[in-house]
């Protein structure tokens, strides 16, 4: 949480938990999908961009695809308008995710190859490039996890230098995570995005 909201939740306990159990039930009947995408769609109208990073994020965690973040973003038009849209945009671009490049867009998942297995050693994780997106990989016997380089708190890169044994600390606001599991371990409440992968001819591909 930020840091006003941690202020308020210290003076006024009551008062917010009533309001995070007011919003948690407005959405009951609806899927993960769609409130997501309308969480998106309110930090947008209200330009909060700290909100929108880490609505977009969340989205993207659910299963939201980029593209069902533009067509929400043109759906919600007469609202918005096309100022706001360009904001937003211009703000999911400065996050630089991968998903959102122009070549991207349109295009089903698929398989990337990632690197040989003759190359990972056990119990250590490393950081991997592939096709414009970077990856932990953590091996320990033949149970190999993936996970998105991405902080899943506002999207930020965290680089190979910020992995200390199996502790990954993202460099803008600190969350811990355990490699090993993707857990986050400190300051932050939500995991590393994993990513389904797979072995094929002695060489790890992901699937993204």
């Amino acid at each position: 949480m930020s840091d006003a909201l941690n202020y308020l939740m210290k003076i006024r306990p009551d008062e917010m938990k009533a309001y995070f159990k007011f919003v948690k039930k407005a959405g009951e009947h609806l899927d993960p999908k769609t409130r997501a995408i309308i969480s998106v769609i309110t930090k947008v109208d209200n330009q909060t961009e700290v909100g929108l990073k880490q609505y977009l994020v969340r989205a993207m965690q659910v299963g939201v695809t980029a593209d069902e973040i533009i067509d929400a973003l043109f759906a919600a038009f007469p609202t918005l308008g096309l100022s706001k849209i360009i904001w937003a945009v211009d703000i999911i671009l400065g996050m630089e995710l991968p998903e959102f490049d122009p070549g991207s867009l349109g295009q089903k998942k698929g398989w990337h190859e990632v690197i040989a297995i003759k190359k990972l050693k056990d119990k250590e994780a490393v950081n991997v490039h592939s096709d414009g997106r970077d990856l932990f990989v953590y091996t320990e016997s033949k149970d190999i996890k993936v996970f998105d380089s991405r902080c899943p708190h506002q999207a930020t890169n965290i680089p190979e230098l910020a992995l200390d044994a199996c502790t990954l600390t993202c460099p803008k606001h600190g969350w811990k995570f355990d490699v090993r599991t993707g857990e986050c371990i400190e300051r932050g409440d939500r995991p590393l995005n994993q990513l389904e992968s797979r072995v094929v001819d002695g060489r790890l591909e992901v699937c993204w």
